[in-house]
C-alpha cells in the first residue's frame, strides 16, 4: 500500500514537487507559532511509490515533504540531512531549493 502522496505545480516561475505521508493529508501540525496545514490542494492525492518518489526527487529543483517516510527517503538517498529538517511536532518537514 503506497504511503506517500504528491502534486506537481507546474509554474512559470519554477515548478514544485510536493510530497507527504498519507496519514498526514488533512491534518493541521500546531507548535508555538507554527500553523501548518498539511493540505490536498497542495500535497495532492496522487500516491506515488518510493522508487518513483527518488526518481522525482532527482528531478526537481524546487522540493517540499514533510512527513517521516518521504523525509527519511530523501535523506537516505542523499538530498539532504537530518540537520536540514525542521520539525512540527515531532514530524519532520523538507525544503529543498536546488539552482
Amino acid at each position: 500500500m503506497t504511503r506517500i502522496f504528491h502534486k506537481i505545480h507546474r509554474n512559470v516561475l519554477g515548478d514544485v514537487f510536493a510530497a507527504c505521508d498519507r496519514e498526514l493529508l488533512g491534518k493541521t501540525l500546531e507548535e508555538g507559532e507554527i500553523h501548518f496545514e498539511v493540505r490536498e490542494s497542495f500535497y495532492g492525492t496522487e500516491p506515488l511509490s518510493v522508487e518513483r518518489l527518488a526518481e522525482l526527487l532527482h528531478e526537481f529543483g524546487n522540493v517540499n515533504l514533510v512527513g517521516k517516510k518521504c523525509v527519511g527517503i530523501a535523506i537516505k538517498k542523499g538530498f539532504a540531512s537530518e540537520s536540514n529538517t525542521i520539525r512540527i511536532k515531532n514530524v519532520p518537514h523538507l525544503q529543498i531549493f536546488r539552482i
